[in-house]
């Protein structure tokens, strides 16, 4: 009898090592990724704008909404219009879903002018949504004697604009006017955030800015300018007038007025698409594509969140949401034009 004993003693041993080998795995599987993880937005720009203010509303909601709610953390890495935070997304951090990207809406611009900065392919950045519309539009202090687009044309001496890059507002929307009506401004680059660019026009060190039209309406130190008077606003870059904007004429019926050519037109509707992209959200290449899906339903779902939606009228934050697949469709459109296209951008942006 002790030898049945044994062999049955062995058997359940053997079966029950069987069983705890098949039932960890599983365990494991039903654990969802993000418990107890941090996951990163590394915003482009300083604290205090819109892109730090949408990711950090953004990170107190879109965690409710990913299965194992993590924890989000924002990280700010200023520099180059976002190009050094998107280098160091493309490159050094791992695509895993742990950190995600908020960059300058025009960033795909850098790499159509072939910047030798560029260390990342933008179609290759898996995109993640966006939750507005970002129309240009450039201010200039009321003390210029510049009024109009007119006045630009004819100085003797161009006026000096901030700017923090060559993918940014300003510096986009001060080639755009050079190229279409020979309204020469004298670009400053290198300031780290929209915030500096303000400061030092208040301080007279410059006295103009091509900027997003939400912003404008959307923070200070607008709201005092806008009830003192300080500013003036010039044109703006959208399809149609923003009713913000209802007395300043767009760059396209200055285009009219000025029969600018209809090659000039195209190219300023591609280097202006990135008004499309509003604030955007995006991962690294490679990031696994559940991840990517959990990421993109999350923000969709924070965008409805009430609590958020709140949050963003009290902050004069406007909303228009765009999934992250209408983004990524958007973008391989515009790096997909035609050569001679790509090189009137590139020479529009470039020289």
């Amino acid at each position: 009898m002790a030898q049945p004993i044994r062999m049955t003693f062995k058997l359940s041993v053997i079966l029950m090592l069987v069983s705890c080998a098949i039932g960890s795995p599983l365990r494991a599987q039903g654990e969802p990724f993000y418990k107890d993880k941090t996951v990163r937005i590394i915003v482009g720009f300083t604290p205090g704008g819109f892109y730090d203010r949408w990711a950090r509303l953004l990170s107190r909601y879109m965690p409710k909404y990913i299965p194992g709610n993590p924890n989000f953390v924002v990280q700010n890495m200023p520099g180059a219009s976002s190009v050094i935070a998107a280098n160091y997304v493309y490159n050094l951090a791992k695509s895993d879903g742990l950190t995600v990207l908020v960059p300058i809406n025009s960033l795909f611009l850098d790499q159509i002018a072939g910047r030798k900065e560029v260390k990342f392919d933008i179609r290759k950045f898996e995109w993640i949504g966006t939750q507005e519309k970002a129309p240009t539009m450039l201010y200039i202090r009321a003390d210029s004697p510049i009024k109009t687009v007119a006045d630009i044309i004819k100085a003797s001496e161009p006026p000096k604009c901030g700017s923090t890059g060559t993918a940014s507002t300003g510096y986009l929307v001060a080639k755009l006017m050079d190229e279409a009506f020979k309204a020469k401004i004298n670009t400053v680059t290198g300031y780290q955030g929209g915030s500096e660019i303000d400061i030092a026009v208040e301080r007279g060190e410059i006295v103009c800015r091509g900027m997003d039209i939400p912003p404008h309406f959307g923070r200070e130190p607008f709201e005092s300018w806008h009830k003192k008077g300080f500013d003036r606003h010039i044109l703006q870059g959208g399809p149609k007038r923003d009713p913000r904007l209802a007395d300043t004429p767009t760059l396209f019926e200055l285009m009219d007025q000025y029969k600018t050519p209809e090659v000039m037109r195209g190219v300023t509707r591609i280097v202006l698409a990135g008004g499309e992209f509003g604030r955007p959200m995006v991962v690294g290449p490679g990031t696994p594509p559940d991840r990517v899906k959990i990421l993109r339903d999350a923000y969709a779902k924070a965008m409805r969140d009430p609590g958020l939606i709140e949050e963003a009228k009290k902050g004069q934050m406007d909303m228009e949401h765009t999934p992250g697949e209408e983004l990524q469709n958007l973008m391989k459109e515009l790096m997909n034009q035609p050569r001679d296209v790509v090189e009137r951008v590139k020479k529009v942006l470039t020289d």
